[in-house]
């Protein structure tokens, strides 16, 4: 037990290496912030563009949202950093890596809002034109808020998804919480430091995981 706890639950190598796993953390949250606020604007966006039903602009949007979704997200991460630079154009890696998250999640996120769109009444939109709202002002006031509220449990789930997607930026060695943790067990030779990393996720991810459940049975049940 004794040799279990000095390798994998070592204090003292987490008294070295906490200021490295901080940063980390800090650069994680930064990377959560930017992905989940450009994906869900965006997913927005093409829902919202879907529901005026132009042929052309519709095919356009489904091969958008098909594409991104048939593509595994760290293949995409890989083909950003290290791809567009042959087309003249290198992003930072923090750069590279929302971009990649936010292009992956905004087509899940495109998704669901766009079945909770389609899973308000027509007369809804009819109702809302018809007290001389534009169709902006109606789908903002009155289709939106109904809309989001019917999706709120997948859009939490995809969420947490993409939260949990951010260590994929370690292979572009954005110095995200997986990369720090990585780079202190090499510095201390133990595998605490990785060990630490995976609390750390636990700990932030698991009321949101809580929440989800919670949520999905609420649905159910109403």
């Amino acid at each position: 037990m004794e040799i279990f706890l000095q390798n994998f639950f070592n204090l003292e190598t987490l008294r070295q290496v906490y200021p490295l796993l901080l940063q980390g953390l800090a650069v994680s949250a930064k990377l959560v912030v930017a992905s989940v606020s450009l994906g869900l604007s965006l997913g927005l966006v093409i829902a919202v563009l879907y529901s005026l039903h132009h042929r052309w602009l519709n095919l356009l949007l489904i091969v958008y949202v098909d594409l991104l979704r048939s593509f595994p997200p760290l293949v995409l991460l890989i083909l950003i950093y290290y791809g567009l630079p042959f087309l003249g154009l290198r992003l930072p890696e923090f750069s590279a890596a929302v971009l990649g998250l936010t292009l992956n999640s905004s087509s899940y996120y495109g998704e669901i809002f766009r079945a909770g769109l389609e899973s308000i009444p027509v007369g809804q939109m009819e109702a809302a034109r018809s007290t001389g709202l534009t169709y902006l002002q109606a789908m903002r006031y009155v289709i939106l808020p109904q809309a989001i509220r019917n999706v709120i449990p997948p859009l939490t789930t995809n969420t947490l998804e993409l939260i949990k997607a951010t260590a994929i930026a370690s292979a572009v060695a954005l110095p995200e919480l997986l990369r720090t943790a990585r780079i202190a067990q090499g510095l201390v030779y133990n595998p605490t430091p990785l060990v630490a990393a995976a609390l750390i996720y636990l700990v932030f991810l698991w009321p949101l995981a809580r929440l989800v459940s919670r949520l999905e049975r609420e649905m159910l049940a109403s």
